[in-house]
């Protein structure tokens, strides 16, 4: 595992933003109308997924044992800009990114487009499915955070505790919506604990927020081979009919509702745990810091606002 994260954090520069020079590829011959055909076009393609693969392969000294894998290439919504995704895979460790290549075959870069004539935080809100999720704090606080996590990622066992240390200095102004995204190709009981949060939630929603934190804070102890125990146990401690809450963790409709939550996640390209959205803003791991910045920012812009409405 550590061989895979210190290669992950290798790709993670990657990831973050470079522009590479790839072997370039030999103009598309034309056809008699004018555009390349499509036998030509899929060839050029697929050269080029093969250049991908092997610049980054020299490039982060990826050996046989790292399966990488470059998608078909697609338009992007940016003209002469193909986009794809890109997986690395280490055992059953898997890690998947977005990246853009130019239609020459030159440029690979990764990085965020962004059309400036829409609303970007509008658009995250539009996508994220609130409704039947796990929510504390006042239904008309001014700031939503949204939580997308995975309870066996000892990063969002960070922000669990970073929320619990700073909810209480933004009493009735901060709503927390919690979105399981369980990464079960690292975390073997993840599914579980997702599971027995989703059934907690639907006997007593208030209940899942006690479950909540017992899982988090008893994460060194839980495993793939005593998850279920644990999971009862957990729910017995925070008030749940033990037959009732068995009998739900053993049923499609609760692992159908974790499967909604982590597409839900997906059609968000959250690709990592946790990622949070506040007031539609993203961000990416347990910075207390920065989810302060997020949240006093929203408020003094609605002071804001307030004082230019009463003007």
């Amino acid at each position: 595992m550590r061989v895979f994260v210190k290669k992950l954090v290798t790709l993670a520069a990657l990831i973050l933003m470079f522009v590479a020079a790839l072997p370039g590829m030999a103009q598309q011959p034309k056809s008699a109308t004018g555009g390349a055909t499509s036998a030509t076009s899929a060839a050029a393609s697929s050269q080029t997924q093969k250049n991908i693969e092997a610049y980054l392969r020299n490039l982060y000294a990826f050996g046989s044992d790292v399966k990488l894998t470059v998608g078909p290439l697609k338009e992007s919504a940016v003209e002469g800009i193909y986009e794809t995704n890109i997986d690395v895979t280490i055992g059953e460790n898997k890690q998947n990114a977005k990246f853009y290549v130019s239609k020459d075959g030159r440029f690979l870069f990764r990085g965020d487009l962004s059309d400036m004539t829409k609303d970007p935080l509008a658009e995250n809100l539009a996508q994220i499915r609130m409704t039947d999720a796990p929510a504390l704090g006042d239904a008309k606080a001014p700031v939503t955070i949204v939580e997308y996590s995975d309870f066996e990622c000892p990063v969002c066992r960070n922000l669990h505790d970073v929320l619990r240390g700073i909810l209480p200095n933004y009493s009735g102004k901060v709503r927390v919506i919690f979105k399981d995204f369980p990464l079960e190709q690292l975390h073997p009981w993840a599914r579980t604990a997702a599971i027995a949060g989703r059934c907690a939630y639907q006997q007593k929603p208030e209940a899942f927020w006690k479950v909540y934190d017992l899982i988090y804070d008893n994460q060194e102890i839980i495993s793939a081979a005593n998850a279920w125990t644990k999971m009862t146990d957990y729910a017995s401690q925070s008030g749940l009919d033990a037959d009732a809450f068995k009998s739900c963790m053993a049923s499609p409709e609760a692992s159908a509702a974790v499967n909604a939550s982590h597409a839900n996640g997906e059609k968000l390209e959250v690709s990592s745990t946790p990622t949070v959205f506040v007031n539609g803003r993203r961000m990416v791991g347990a910075d207390e810091h920065l989810l302060e910045q997020y949240i006093n920012y929203e408020l003094a812009k609605l002071s804001a606002n307030k004082s230019a409405e009463k003007r």
